[in-house]
This record gives C-alpha cells, sequence and structure tokens, in this order.
C-alpha cells in the first residue's frame, strides 16, 4: 500500500488553518542582503558595505478541485484572499492610527518544511473548470509571500533528510495515468509496472490528484 502523504497547510496569525487540497509539486524560497557602495571618480571597483538582510520571499502554486462535490470552489480561494484583508483582531489595531494590517501565515509540509512568518503580497486565482451553470469547480491559486519578521527558529530547509540518495518524485495531476507518467520519465508507456510496484499500488487506475509517486531510475 502506497504511504499516505501528510498534507501541506497555512498556519495563520489568528491560529486558523488552510488546507492544501493537493501538496505543491515544489517549493522554492529564496533570502537576501543588502549591499551598497559609494561610486568614487577614478576607482573602477567600489568597496561595499553591508547594509543589513532583506528578508526572505516564497511562492506557492496550489490547485483545488470541487467537482467530485459539486459545491464551488470559491470556498477553498476565498480563504486564501481573506489573508490580504486587514484584520482588526490583530494586537496593535487602532483605528484612529489607520495602521490595520492583514496577518501573516506560516507554510508547513510534513516534518521538515516549515516557512518563517510571511504576509501575502499578491494572489493569482485562475478558474479552469466549470459546471454547467457557470460554478467555478477548479482553480489554479499562484501565492507570493514575503517575510514578516525574523524568525530565530527558521533555517535552511531539507525535505529529503535522511536520504542519501533519494528517487525523483511525480505528484499526481487531474487526469494523469501510470502509463502517461511512465511514458513521461522512461519514455515508455509499458514501465508503469515498475512505478506500481515501487509505490505499492495494486490498481493502476487508482490515482488521487496529488498524490506523490516515487520514480525508479531507468534500468533500476
Amino acid at each position: 500500500m502506497a504511504t499516505q502523504m501528510q498534507k501541506a497547510y497555512l498556519e495563520t496569525e489568528t491560529g486558523g488553518r488552510i488546507d492544501c487540497m493537493f501538496n505543491p509539486a515544489t517549493f522554492a524560497f529564496a533570502t537576501q542582503n543588502r549591499w551598497e557602495s559609494d561610486q568614487i571618480p577614478g576607482k573602477d571597483t567600489p568597496s561595499l558595505r553591508y547594509a543589513g538582510g532583506a528578508g526572505g520571499t516564497f511562492n506557492l502554486s496550489l490547485i483545488f478541485d470541487t467537482t467530485d462535490t459539486g459545491k464551488a470552489v470559491t470556498s477553498y480561494t476565498n480563504k486564501l484572499l481573506k489573508l490580504m484583508d486587514v484584520d482588526t483582531a490583530l494586537p496593535g489595531y487602532d483605528a484612529a492610527k489607520n495602521n490595520g494590517r492583514p496577518p501573516w501565515a506560516k507554510f508547513h509540509w510534513g516534518t521538515h518544511v516549515h516557512s518563517f512568518k510571511a504576509v501575502i503580497t499578491s494572489t493569482n486565482v485562475t478558474f479552469t473548470y466549470f459546471s454547467n451553470e457557470g460554478l467555478p469547480l477548479r482553480a489554479n491559486v499562484e501565492l507570493s509571500l514575503q517575510q514578516y519578521e525574523a524568525d530565530a527558529n527558521w533555517g535552511p530547509q531539507n525535505p529529503t533528510s535522511g536520504t542519501p540518495n533519494p528517487n525523483r518524485t511525480h505528484q499526481v495531476q487531474v487526469g494523469e495515468t501510470l502509463d502517461r507518467i511512465a511514458a513521461r520519465y522512461h519514455g515508455d508507456a509499458t514501465k508503469w509496472r515498475e512505478i506500481a510496484i515501487m509505490n505499492g499500488i495494486a490498481d493502476p487506475l487508482d490515482l488521487n490528484p496529488g498524490q506523490l509517486l516515487s520514480i525508479p531510475e531507468r534500468g533500476a
């Protein structure tokens, strides 16, 4: 039997939790330092001085699909859009000073991937599938987040800790089959059995969107 993947989720400042319907295929973050220099006439290379850290950023690509229930997928996307609204319940809010702000959030995935506290700087929602009545049932959401404050507990992440030679992985998308996945990675659709055996899949048609598969190396 295939190992059940832990679901990724966003933890909100107010103690809420927004579960990802499907785990993202990738998670990438970036950090920056600021350096400044004075342009001196007659000098080719100016000396740099450290001007402090610029914080970190990361992006998330998420998929939400409610075709199995027939309910609007906006029940999921609206939760993410809400994180960009000013929350008057947050500490320090003062209407007279007009100092309200949206809450921060942290991204968690299993036991190894935990982000710093970050605020959403942009949210792009694309509805990709609709019911006959025009109800949105599937959506792609692109989130961009920027570090909110210093976090002493946050450090470089290592999702493959303890695995010196990890296999390639593939996240199942809507409508994918094992033979198509085998053709993509091995150039041979008949190699689906090797993928099925490695992941303990008894029924090659029993794939769920968001499921993470280990892909054996060619000739393994």
